[in-house]
């Protein structure tokens, strides 16, 4: 199992509360989307889930064993952090190496195969890769770690739209082929939402939002066409996300109920909201 409990976490730095009150269960074999403005807290929860820093107050569990200091239960966890910790004077091969002593069922041929498919020279030291090879050197490590848990805190950072798509699809096929619990940290929101089932907002240390993708995108939807119609459509309705080009308009409506009738006779077009349109709204 895989299960991780937070009850009563909050975290204060001086004055500043960088977690308040938060109460939430991660199930186990989910992907997850920790969302959130810079600052609003999340880099602080998944330093709290894997024992980095220490809660002000409440607890943290994972399948019941408190993660302070508890070595056993952290052995499950494998924490991909945006700041590269790794010693750059290493070969990537020889940190594969390093991993294994850690992390006992890291899948050294996985790794080299992942290495194979995104063009990573094994050969080379850690501070000769680009940013962009640096985050996946870091992935191919998480993801051939074959940990319960992968959290992942900004996994494609530096990567062009060719390698970030190729990135999401090798997570996918590996928690597909490998059920685990996955969490996905990033601010490219869009592009992952495909990929994620469950959704965790963070707003100033609160967490406001724990849905799954399919509800909170339900809540919503999109309407298009000429300007001056879409304006009729949406007079009285509250909508956010306004986009005008030429003559040409589209908003998404924070309402569940469509008025078809309405959308047929002003020949107006219906689409699915943006999960990135809704962060924004919700996070305003």
């Amino acid at each position: 199992m895989s299960t991780i409990e937070i009850k009563g976490i909050s975290k204060i730095y001086g004055d500043t509360k960088a977690l308040s009150d938060i109460n939430l269960t991660i199930e186990e074999n989910k992907i997850y989307g920790l969302l959130g403005r810079n600052g609003a807290g999340k880099t602080t929860l998944l330093n709290l889930i894997t024992n980095r820093i220490f809660p002000t107050t409440g607890r943290i569990s994972i399948d019941g064993g408190v993660v302070l200091e508890n070595d056993e239960a952290l052995s499950n966890v494998f924490y991909m952090m945006e700041k590269n910790l790794y010693p750059e004077g290493l070969k990537v091969k020889e940190i594969f190496n390093w991993t294994k002593e850690f992390y006992p069922l890291f899948n050294h041929n996985y790794a080299n195969s992942l290495a194979e498919k995104f063009e990573l020279n094994i050969n080379k030291k850690v501070k000769q890769l680009s940013t962009g090879y640096t985050s996946i050197f870091k992935v191919i490590i998480a993801l051939a770690s074959n940990a319960k848990i992968i959290i992942l805190d900004e996994p494609v950072l530096g990567l062009d739209a060719y390698h970030r798509e190729m990135l999401y699809k090798e997570i996918l096929t590996n928690y597909i082929e490998s059920p685990k619990t996955i969490i996905i940290s990033t601010h490219l929101i869009e592009e992952i939402s495909d990929i994620l089932e469950e959704v965790l907002i963070i707003k100033e240390g609160k967490l406001i939002v724990k849905d799954s993708v399919e509800n909170l995108l339900s809540s919503a939807y999109k309407i298009s066409g000429e300007a001056s119609r879409v304006d009729q459509y949406i007079k009285g309705l509250t909508y956010i996300g306004e986009e005008t080009i030429g003559k040409f308009k589209s908003v998404t409506i924070l309402d569940k109920k469509r008025n078809e009738a309405l959308a047929k006779e002003l020949e107006l077009d219906f689409s699915k909201a943006e999960l990135q349109k809704l962060f924004i709204s919700l996070t305003n």
